[in-house]
């Protein structure tokens, strides 16, 4: 991918953030997390090139392959995709942000396998407030309980929530979403002193403009930087 190309369209999502962060009144971060999975390590260094420092993939197999042509510290790797419990002990080694800790029992064995290695795994807690049967996410009924489980665990730093609007143009749907998922922030900040709140990551190339005027810290946007992915 041409880098001067890659870097223009980096530049016009981020001015879309800043007027959608002003639109809101807001004076906090908001973190490009460019999406580069099916992508090929190429695409990474181009985004490196284009100024990105954080970049996410959905699956830990092809995160482990292209931090190993990469480096770990080239960028900040965020895993977004759902996280297969066998494939903890390598998000821990290479993940410098997990979006998607869905379950208690993922909770716990992340906890174990950052107690092995000696570290504190930084991560988001996933909650499906759109209630749609295909996403995955802790329920909004269930997740401040949750969330005051996982927080006992250590090793584990639960610094947010995670969540994924459905894919529609219907605006009041979009941030029924995303509003749901701030509420519940707000409500397990309140009740549980170790989870932190400092994060939404929520927003993807269709809707990270409304994600970012409902509070979201971390947009997650691929198709708008790089086009359309393969399968």
């Amino acid at each position: 991918m041409n880098v001067d190309e890659l870097r223009a369209r980096v530049a016009e999502v981020r001015e879309r953030i800043e007027s959608a962060r002003a639109r809101a009144g807001r004076t906090d971060e908001v973190t490009l997390v460019a999406v580069t999975k099916t992508h090929p390590a190429d695409v990474v260094r181009a985004a490196l090139g284009a100024g990105v420092a954080d970049v996410g993939e959905n699956r830990v197999q092809e995160m482990d392959e292209k931090v190993a042509e990469i480096g770990r510290d080239a960028v900040r790797w965020h895993l977004i995709g759902h996280l297969q419990r066998n494939k903890a002990a390598r998000a821990v080694a290479i993940a410098h942000l997990v979006h998607s800790l869905d379950s208690v029992r993922l909770a716990e064995a992340l906890s174990a396998e950052a107690v092995k290695a000696g570290v504190a795994v930084r991560a988001l807690v996933q909650v499906n407030t759109s209630g749609e049967a295909s996403k995955f996410g802790l329920a909004p009924d269930e997740a401040v309980d949750a969330i005051g489980r996982m927080a006992g665990l250590p090793g584990l730093r639960l610094e947010g929530l995670m969540t994924m609007a459905p894919y529609t143009d219907d605006q009041a749907v979009i941030r029924r979403t995303f509003a749901g998922a701030r509420a519940l922030r707000d409500d397990a900040a309140r009740q549980v002193p170790a989870f932190t709140g400092r994060h939404l990551s929520m927003g993807m190339s269709n809707d990270f403009e409304a994600a970012v005027e409902e509070g979201s810290t971390l947009v997650r946007v691929g198709s708008t930087l790089f086009g359309e992915r393969g399968p």
